[in-house]
């Protein structure tokens, strides 16, 4: 009719209010699908919406495929064919061992058992070698610094060495001031299950780290292993490490979900 005004909230509910756990179900199928730069805006997915829709509509979330792509965009998600960008040394079996790492993580959060991902931010020069740009100081007052930034070897160095718990979604730091070995870091992981993982997983008898394959928590680093050997001898934990591929750090979930804030602030 000529002039009528519908009321405000009439009409036909959207998909995701009549179906509250369709976008937790689309985000599982999703997250190893996705491409890009985990801290970009920019990702996409190599899966099709057609064959997303039809997952989805098997677990009881009947859904058509445009409107699938329709979510997917509200996420900020595009659709592409499977080509990823290099990253490091390529290898046939990189989808499979993210798929691995993958399923590793989600089975052990299922059943309750600490999830962590670790790794060093890089180290910080302390003293007046810290060149922060310009602040706002009283007129005057600006601060003195080294005139280069080549600091003898007698000068204090700080490792942030990071534990991100995966399940709670929150970070713990440790620093050291020597140098960034795997005795720092297992030092650092030992730190987390005393003042935190003990407390919090009283259950617990196994522990998952994710982490990069190279520095102090290397793949093949033998003290490395040897400190997790004695970590697990003093817990009782029997401790299971997936590393990362080479030249794939930045989908070690530290990264993004702690290391970045640190960063910023």
């Amino acid at each position: 009719m000529p002039g009528r005004i519908r009321r405000p909230g009439a009409g036909r509910k959207g998909i995701v209010e009549h179906d509250p756990k369709l976008l937790t179900s689309l985000e599982r199928l999703i997250e190893p699908e996705t491409r890009g730069d985990p801290e970009s805006p920019l990702r996409w997915i190599v899966m099709s919406t057609r064959d997303l829709a039809a997952y989805l509509t098997r677990q009881k979330h009947p859904i058509s495929h445009v409107k699938v792509a329709q979510l997917l965009r509200d996420q900020g998600f595009s659709l592409q064919d499977n080509r990823k960008t290099e990253e490091g040394a390529d290898h046939p079996d990189r989808d499979a061992q993210f798929r691995h790492i993958n399923a590793q993580v989600k089975r052990a959060l299922v059943i309750g058992m600490p999830v962590i991902s670790v790794d060093t931010k890089k180290k910080e020069l302390l003293e007046n070698y810290q060149n922060a740009g310009k602040q706002w100081l009283p007129a005057k007052h600006a601060l003195k610094v080294s005139g280069h930034d080549f600091p003898s070897s007698d000068v204090p160095r700080a490792y942030p060495y990071g534990i991100y718990d995966m399940k709670r979604n929150t970070g713990f730091v440790n620093v050291g001031t020597d140098h960034d070995t795997g005795a720092l870091a297992v030092a650092s992981i030992r730190g987390w299950w005393r003042n935190e993982g003990r407390s919090l997983y009283k259950q617990a008898r196994s522990l998952l780290i994710t982490a990069d394959g190279g520095e102090s928590n290397g793949s093949r680093l033998r003290l490395w292993k040897l400190e997790l050997q004695k970590l697990a001898n003093e817990t009782g934990l029997s401790i299971s490490v997936c590393h990362f591929p080479p030249g794939t750090s930045k989908w070690n979930k530290i990264e993004h979900r702690l290391f970045s804030f640190i960063s910023s602030n």
